[in-house]
């Protein structure tokens, strides 16, 4: 019987402290609830596997990135400045555990987890196309695919970039995001309604 029924909240926010001491490879999921006083079925009532936490760390950083949708600013910015603002959103929600953000990616990279990989990629569709709806894009046909195609390349060079260089600041990242979402085919795109 476990001592503590801990919320998929708590359970998360357990895990990524953990993970920040030990590694995200080096997690395990008895070691989270041994940490809430709990035992594995109380876990397993909110994640069923380690990568279930992954995909509710990155609804977080959505979550985010959606409430930031809501400000009473954001309707009266251009387009590419809509983007800018909403993908600054999303990673600083990631900031706190960044290093720990780019280990779940190499664990879902690895070669024995092509299930990861897969569900990796409906990620990564799911969040630009949430993305793309908060910047209130509406591009239709064609012209969605091609939006949809480069701005799916900007949010991984921005987010990789962002992994990569740790002591960049907020202005570099966005300066680098800005140089992306001027590039002429997808500034064009941009202008249409």
């Amino acid at each position: 019987m476990p001592r503590s029924d801990p919320s998929a909240d708590k359970i998360l926010d357990c895990a990524l402290h953990l993970a920040d001491r030990c590694g995200w490879e080096r997690l395990h999921l008895h070691e989270v609830a041994a940490e809430l006083d709990s035992d594995l079925a109380a876990i397993a009532r909110h994640y069923q596997q380690k990568d279930d936490l992954v995909e509710a760390w990155f609804d977080r950083a959505d979550q985010a990135l959606l409430t930031r949708a809501k400000a009473a600013d954001l309707p009266g910015l251009s387009a590419e400045k809509r983007l800018e603002e909403l993908l600054i959103a999303w990673l600083a929600s990631l900031a706190t555990h960044r290093a720990v953000t780019g280990q779940m990616l190499l664990y879902k990279l690895e070669p024995g987890h092509l299930h990861l990989q897969l569900g990796g990629l409906l990620r990564i569709s799911r969040t630009v196309q949430w993305w793309r709806e908060a910047a209130l894009r509406q591009n239709l046909h064609l012209s969605r695919i091609a939006e949809e195609s480069l701005l799916t390349a900007v949010y991984l060079r921005t987010f990789v970039h962002w992994l990569r260089h740790p002591a960049e600041g907020e202005a570099e990242v966005r300066a680098l995001l800005r140089r992306q979402l001027r590039r002429p085919a997808l500034r064009w795109l941009l202008r249409q309604p």
